[in-house]
């Protein structure tokens, strides 16, 4: 930074907070000076020796005299007399902040002082970072990297005082967010009072039984991390638990009635309920975490992670199990909550996107056990029985999740709205939303496109429609029957051509009529589903990449284990087929009302281009960013038609698999409805077919696979960057892989 961000610097205390962030403008040259007040001799003696500070005063007038950054580093009951007594010495450029764990008690003290004119620069502070330890020696440089730092401005602060403190923060690698100060009060009497309270009680609780010694001496590691807290300045948090006092209050009330219920759970040993109840706790922990790591703002960090591959030649070889199917994964937790009885499910695939699905329907007070290896139990509500979410519903990366939530959802009793990723915030929702609407729903999109969020009004009467698919799409078609469930009379849907049956499969395996009657699809609403055992079978959509990945590698040879082998989606067999590959489909059985077969593939002659067939698009639209990859290994030209829809997916796949076609040294011409690719491979000839470079996966977790299989034939360095939402289908991806032949670098 060639011009300091500020003249002068000017704490008012110097504990940890205060002199950690002192360190951080000393280290970055934030500052042209800086001094402190603060009570203690010794203190500014010592930050004086270790070079924090310029001068150091008793009286914390003399210290704010000429300077432009204020920072209140004291007990927050102690704001107001200092303020008292610097406000004459303050000019109209200075910026006073705070860091205080608590705001509306620093909003008052500043009224008390200013009465209402409160000045623009004074925007109070909140640095969610600490330490067991206090004091000036406890500071540390990087103690706010990759914290949270809370700015809550009032309507009279400044935009320039506000940038400024962004600007100070963020040069000691924080994450700054802006809240209104009664909101910051109320999160954070939950998320540090309450804790903080809870731990001193905890700790003093113990200390007063007579066995205490024993207590402590034999406490496990639980007692000790939770605990650690009650270490804390006790005046200081005796300051927090009085200025927050409302919030405090009312996040120990809530505390006492949920541990009410859960000490009635134990007193009735109602298995069940507590199963639940635990079950849902931790989940939610890491769906909420994974939510907020996928807020728009991180959008502003160009890369999340990347897979790296290097050139050479590569073996692909052995017997795998790819991850449960993701479509029947998302069916098996909708159809088993609101069945009659328990659905047990064994194959579930435990990737973000029907993770997401699984915690929308806790959150609507569905007990769920599980996820474990899995196995996941559904203890069903009925067709009546699901709850109004306290919040928005997150749906992350998942259209599925969305599109067919939307017909059950429209059918309740209650409001919701529905809520995804950056990603699927772009995807479109009026194909499902118009067909809704015609049945009686009321439901809203967002913006011009249609967009999430997605706004259902609760408590309407839905009938049921005969409905004609403008365009084939098994996330429609099984949104309307959804609702359909609910509907007066029947509802049917009839397919351009056949699209995945999976909905109306599982609805039979629950006790459900389907009528399938050619391209047509019905069911009467009113009936109710009954709670069943279901196997997910492996995803043969994640299976397509290991299928391209032998097919186009010398001497392969790899066999893909219980692979589901519905035929609404085996197109990506069928193509494969077509263009020569050695591909074995053996050993068929049903499991869960699913044909599965296991499927060997072997790499023993060079694929051909073809024209793929159109009949075969809607059985393969998945799997097409892999097939590509096929088709540029291919000898002759390959040419897909009839393929608009793979523009709307996660990303437009027709145009950002062209341009890493094009990135890697593949002639490939993008059209309206699909692509035409010239592929390089020569009869006989396994030499490397791609160049390398950097690809944008745009966050798409097929792009990014599709790409990572055409590092079995590069003479370059390949690095794809945005793969995390890999996890949203195929979380053991690279780990496979690399067992196969296939080394992937990750990294963030």
């Amino acid at each position: 930074m060639s011009q300091p961000l500020f003249e002068k610097v000017a704490f008012i205390g110097l504990g940890l907070i205060g002199s950690s962030l002192a360190r951080v403008i000393r280290a970055e040259h934030l500052a042209n000076d800086i001094v402190a007040s603060t009570r203690s001799q010794k203190t500014l003696e010592d930050a004086k020796s270790l070079g924090l500070i310029s001068e150091g005063y008793a009286d914390p007038v003399e210290a704010v005299k000429g300077a432009d950054l204020v920072v209140l580093a004291l007990p927050v009951r102690a704001t107001q007399k200092v303020l008292e007594a610097i406000k004459p010495y303050l000019s109209a450029n200075t910026i006073i902040t705070d860091v205080g764990s608590t705001k509306g008690n620093v909003v008052d003290a500043a009224k008390a002082v200013f009465g209402d004119a409160l000045p623009e620069g004074f925007v109070p502070g909140h640095p969610i970072a600490g330490a067991e330890h206090t004091g000036v020696h406890a500071g540390k440089v990087d103690l706010f990297a990759n914290h949270k730092v809370i700015l809550t401005p009032l309507p009279s602060s400044a935009g320039w005082a506000v940038d400024k403190l962004i600007q100070l923060w963020q040069a000691a690698k924080a994450e700054v967010i802006c809240m209104d100060v009664d909101k910051h009060d109320e999160v954070l009497a939950h998320t540090s009072h309450l804790p903080h309270l809870m731990a001193f009680n905890l700790v003093e609780q113990l200390a007063k039984r007579e066995d205490n010694l024993d207590i402590f001496r034999y406490a496990a590691g639980g007692f000790r991390d939770f605990s650690r807290i009650a270490a804390s300045d006790p005046q200081m948090w005796h300051d927090i638990f009085f200025a927050n006092k409302k919030a405090v209050l009312n996040a120990v009330d809530g505390f006492e009635q949920q541990l009410a219920i859960i000490r009635k759970l134990i007193e009735d040993e109602d298995s069940h309920a507590l199963m639940g109840l635990l079950g849902h706790a931790q989940a939610a922990r890491q769906h909420f975490n994974h939510m907020l790591a996928k807020k728009p703002f991180m959008e502003k960090n160009k890369v999340t992670q990347q897979f790296t591959i290097q050139p050479g030649a590569k073996k692909f070889q052995g017997k795998f199990t790819v991850p449960g199917d993701k479509s029947v994964s998302h069916r098996s937790i909708m159809f088993g909550a609101i069945a009659e009885g328990a659905t047990h499910v064994t194959g579930f695939l435990e990737g973000e996107d029907a993770l997401a699905t699984l915690q929308a329907f806790r959150d609507m007070g569905v007990s769920i056990e599980g996820p474990k290896n899995g196995e996941v139990t559904i203890h069903g509500v009925g067709m009546q029985g699901l709850k109004a979410p306290q919040s928005a519903i997150y749906m992350g990366n998942s259209g599925t999740s969305m599109r067919l939530l939307s017909g059950m959802l429209a059918a309740q009793k209650f409001d919701s709205v529905m809520t995804g990723d950056a990603s699927l915030s772009k995807r479109p929702m009026e194909r499902i939303a118009k067909p809704l609407r015609e049945m009686g729903a009321q439901i809203q999109t967002t913006g011009e496109r249609g967009t999430p969020p997605v706004s259902i009004t609760g408590n309407q009467n839905l009938k049921g429609i005969q409905y004609d698919l403008p365009m084939a799409s098994a996330q429609v078609k099984s949104g309307i029957l959804l609702a359909g469930l609910w509907a007066e009379g029947e509802t049917s849907v009839t397919e351009p051509e056949p699209t995945r049956d999976h909905t109306e499969r599982m609805l039979r395996a629950f006790g459900y009529e389907v009528k399938t009657e050619g391209n047509r699809i019905s069911l009467q609403g009113g009936g109710k589903l009954v709670g069943t055992n279901i196997q997910v079978p492996s995803d043969i959509s994640s299976a397509a990449f290991f299928m391209v990945g032998a097919a186009i590698t010398e001497n392969s040879d790899v066999t893909l284990e219980a692979v589901g082998i519905n035929p609404t989606r085996t197109g990506v067999i069928e193509i494969l087929k077509q263009m020569g590959a050695d591909i074995i489909v053996e050993n068929e059985r049903i499991a869960g009302g699913e044909p599965i077969a296991d499927i060997r593939i072997r790499g023993t002659r060079t694929l051909k281009g073809i024209h793929m067939p159109e009949d075969q698009v809607p059985l393969a639209i998945d799997e097409f960013p892999a097939l590509f990859i096929a088709a540029a290994c291919a000898e002759g030209q390959t040419i897909l038609t009839g393929a608009a829809e793979l523009r709307v997916k996660e990303s437009d796949r027709i145009q950002v698999m062209a341009d890493g076609l094009q990135t890697m040294g593949i002639d490939c011409t993008p059209t309206e409805d699909g692509i035409i690719i010239e592929g390089k491979g020569k009869s006989g000839d396994w030499s490397p077919i791609f160049t390398g470079g950097e690809i944008e996966s745009h966050h798409d977790h097929r792009i990014a696979m599709s790409f990572s299989i055409a590092g079995l034939r590069n003479s370059e360095q390949i690095k794809i960057v945005g793969t995390e939402t890999v996890a949203t289908s195929f979380p053991t991806f690279t780990e496979l892989t690399s067992i196969a032949g296939l080394p992937i670098q990750v990294s963030e």
